[in-house]
């Protein structure tokens, strides 16, 4: 009985999910000590008309631009002046903010070099420096150590991404940047509370694929294993984010922050931005979706925050229709791919915290998790490559690369990789590398396009559990299409059309970037494996 379960009183003599994650519960959520507000906060009305009337194409631009002056002195001068006739909303946004900064400026591209030599000469033009700020009423958030950013419109760091850039660093011998990026992070959580999307205060509200656990696992194999007690502080801190509302689960209340229970009293994780109105950096085309959409305002934005918490920003996995954006439901899914990065957190801390008793705590908290994976997110004919929807208690039905994740991290049993291994080489591997799904959507991360992250961490999984021919396969394909690409441009881009190698990429948000931090990463750690 699920009442049973929660009070720890069945059957099992292990204490129950909950109980655990009650006695590792900080006495209060982390509060943020960054106090600057986003842009929509500051700069309200003007805000809302820059971006509903396009004086930029791009929304990014305008949030990232730097003012010149007070807020309250744009305010009162915009009050001043928008009645007047004759008044030019873009001269008036030119003359009180300057351009967002451009850190990579400057970098021309040699013909001559081959692709690992072009991507050591960029490193230094994708780093920013440590403390750069912008004012109290910029965007960016200062971090104390120097940075990689991804490139072209991501001007700061991101989280994700930068697991990736770190595997490229660490090939390139540039050991005092990974520590650099490791230990800014360390700072975000214990400033933050969390790690935030990107250093921009439009970004606060919400996280990433948590690859903290990751990142200082490479670092550890830089100089040794006292890192992990370096950052186990940070190591739980990180999870407890992850985990706030658990305790508070009950059956009539299911969900709440990033934690769900489930009908059998485990506890799985999904996407969930604390945010729930538009973007600051997408606001018009989040306004649109939402009118489009006809549905509660505030419930909408906070679906489309959360599927930018996902990474996959956006994919139809997220949509309850599987085509159309406006039906998107992120936090109804409990994803395999979240779920396989917080139990290697667990692992992680489990293995390393030098408390016994803490230890024991965070290694039942990963059985747990593995168990309630193995119950809801594999399925028999599907494998891992499907979501659960928790609402419906049914999975989704639409098929992407998140099912390598269980491999990626070492969870999934290995009489699994079989059949995981042979859906992969079968329908998601493309002329160019894997596909991110089975269905083309007009979404960035849907077929026809490959990302580097996921081209990684599916050729780690198939390699580790001893798919060899097709880990080899995956890197060889997905490398040419980076050598093609190149040879015709000289640049590395962040995404791959994996199907029509005559092709870059496409669908999306915004136009194809160049750079680019993990397109650079994934593939100089190939070319060493």
């Amino acid at each position: 009985m699920l009442g049973v379960l929660f009070l720890g009183q069945g059957c099992d003599p292990e204490p129950s999910h909950l109980a655990v994650l009650t006695s590792l519960a900080p006495a209060a959520a982390p509060t943020a000590t960054l106090q600057r507000q986003a842009p929509d906060e500051l700069f309200g009305e003007l805000f809302r008309r820059v971006q509903m009337e396009r004086v930029f194409a791009d929304g990014k631009t305008f949030v990232d631009m730097i003012p010149k002056a007070e807020p309250s002195e744009i305010m009162g001068a915009y009050a001043a002046a928008k009645d007047l006739p004759g008044f030019n909303l873009k001269a008036f946004v030119e003359q009180y903010f300057a351009p967002p900064a451009q850190p990579e400026s400057g970098f021309v591209s040699d013909s001559t070099r081959d692709i690992a030599d072009h991507i050591n000469a960029l490193w230094p033009y994708l780093t920013r420096r440590a403390g750069a700020d912008e004012g109290a009423a910029g965007s960016l958030i200062p971090l104390p150590n120097d940075y990689v950013v991804p490139g072209g419109r991501f001007r700061e760091v991101y989280y994700w991404d930068s697991y990736f850039t770190l595997l490229g660093l660490q090939t390139a011998g540039r050991n005092d940047l990974v520590r650099d990026m490791v230990e800014n992070f360390a700072f975000l959580i214990d400033k933050v509370g969390h790690v935030p999307n990107g250093n921009r205060t439009y970004y606060l509200t919400r996280s990433q694929p948590p690859f903290f656990a990751l990142m200082v696992e490479v670092l550890a194999e830089i100089e040794g294993e006292e890192v992990y007690a370096e950052f186990m502080p940070q190591l739980i801190s990180e999870h407890q984010y992850w985990m706030q509302g658990a305790a508070d689960l009950t059956p009539k209340q299911r969900a709440s922050n990033h934690s769900v229970l489930l009908g059998d009293g485990s506890i799985l994780n999904r996407y969930y931005d604390a945010g729930d109105r538009p973007r600051a950096e997408s606001y018009r085309e989040d306004v649109l979706t939402i009118r489009e959409s006809g549905r509660d305002s505030q419930l909408v934005a906070r679906h489309l925050r959360s599927g930018a918490e996902s990474g996959w920003d956006y994919s139809a996995r997220w949509f309850a229709d599987g085509e159309n954006i406006a039906s998107i439901v992120t936090t109804d899914i409990l994803p395999p791919d979240l779920n396989s990065l917080l139990w290697k957190l667990e692992q992680v801390i489990s293995e390393h915290h030098p408390d016994e008793t803490t230890a024991t705590k965070y290694t039942r908290l990963a059985s747990k998790r593995a168990a309630a994976i193995d119950k809801f997110l594999w399925n028999p004919l599907s494998r891992y490559y499907e979501d659960y929807n928790w609402t419906t208690g049914q999975h989704t039905g639409y098929l992407t690369l998140a099912g390598t994740y269980p491999f990626f991290v070492g969870l999934a049993p290995q009489e699994y990789v079989e059949t995981v291994g042979n859906r992969l080489s079968k329908d998601f591997l493309g002329p160019g590398g894997l596909r991110t799904s089975l269905q083309r959507t007009g979404q960035q991360w849907d077929a026809p396009n490959g990302w580097p992250p996921l081209q990684w961490m599916a050729y780690k999984g198939m390699l580790d559990y001893g798919r060899i021919a097709l880990a080899l396969e995956i890197k060889n394909r997905w490398m040419k299409n980076n050598q093609r690409v190149y040879a015709n441009v000289q640049k590395m881009v962040e995404k791959y059309n994996v199907e029509d190698i005559s092709l870059l990429a496409g669908g999306g948000e915004y136009p194809v970037q160049d750079g680019f931090g993990w397109s650079n990463g994934v593939y100089l750690r190939m070319t060493a494996e």
